[in-house]
């Protein structure tokens, strides 16, 4: 009786996920995340640490009260040596707290999901197949950041903006119920592409947007998603040599969600103990680069 409660929970969680106006109720929340109102935005940071146990005691502010609104709260920097960058450049080290959601290689240019779920890396990255030659047979790594994770999203590796482009899309919640139950989830949601040039070659960190995710940002750009909810892929010109050394802050996600890598073929070999589900720490090594 109790697993066929949950499945029925899960098929009324998915038919929600559908129902619901996304962008509409994601928009709303934006709001309230941005309110400064200290009645309002004081017991929802307390409300929110409490529900989730987010681990105050390695953030620089840890009361509710110094935080000028939630989003403040939920991109909060960490004090300095709460995490450290493991190894040298030729070391992949996690860019997110958070867990495995999936890895391994991208097969006949597509890149798994879940049992019985995947999706196109030409999809992924913005429908263009020239982006996605890079890739072809490659390697990925999903990363799912869950609501008590810092937010913050950092280099795995150091590497030079190429390009940066905003992909349109719906806002399902991003979890292991949506990622079994949405056909194409990563690449339906509305993400945010970056193209780096490595010494290794090419590296795509895709940052995917969920629902109530009220933006995403960058640090050469600021704010990017949504520009103005137009139904179209937006290209940025890289006007500037944009280097971001590894470990350095490279966005984050006011509200969470999921980052995935994308290295080309024969250039990562990940760590071996790593399998969906394993937790992972921003700066940990999660993978090495060079001829496999």
């Amino acid at each position: 009786p109790g697993h066929i409660r949950q499945i029925v929970k899960n098929k009324l969680f998915i038919l929600f996920q559908y129902l619901v106006p996304q962008h509409l109720l994601s928009r709303l929340v934006g709001v309230l995340a941005e309110t400064r109102f200290p009645l309002i935005k004081n017991p929802l940071i307390a409300l929110f640490i409490k529900k989730f146990g987010v681990n105050m005691s390695e953030a620089q502010r840890q009361k509710p009260s110094q935080f000028s609104t939630f989003n403040d709260f939920f991109t909060r920097e960490l004090l300095d040596g709460a995490r450290t960058i493991e190894g040298d450049d030729s070391v992949i080290s996690s860019p997110a707290d958070g867990a495995i959601s999936q890895l391994g290689p991208i097969k006949d240019g597509r890149i798994f999901q879940a049992k019985g779920q995947d999706y196109t890396l030409t999809e992924l990255l913005g429908g263009d197949s020239k982006r996605a030659e890079d890739f072809m047979g490659g390697e990925f790594a999903t990363i799912y950041l869950s609501p008590k994770d810092y937010h913050r999203v950092h280099m795995p590796q150091t590497g030079k903006l190429r390009e940066m482009i905003y992909v349109p899309g719906d806002l399902f919640s991003v979890n292991q119920v949506t990622a079994e139950n949405v056909p194409r989830l990563f690449a339906r949601n509305e993400r945010v592409v970056c193209i780096f040039d490595t010494s290794e070659g090419p590296l795509a960190m895709v940052l995917v947007g969920a629902m109530i995710v009220a933006a995403v940002e960058t640090v050469w750009h600021g704010h990017i998603t949504p520009p103005k909810r137009e139904l179209r892929v937006e290209e940025y010109g890289v006007v500037k040599d944009i280097v971001l050394e590894k470990g350095a802050e490279m966005g984050r996600f006011k509200l969470g969600s999921t980052v995935i890598l994308c290295y080309p073929k024969g250039k990562v070999q990940w760590e071996s103990e790593l399998v969906a589900g394993s937790t992972l720490r921003m700066g940990q090594a999660i993978g090495k680069l060079g001829r496999v």
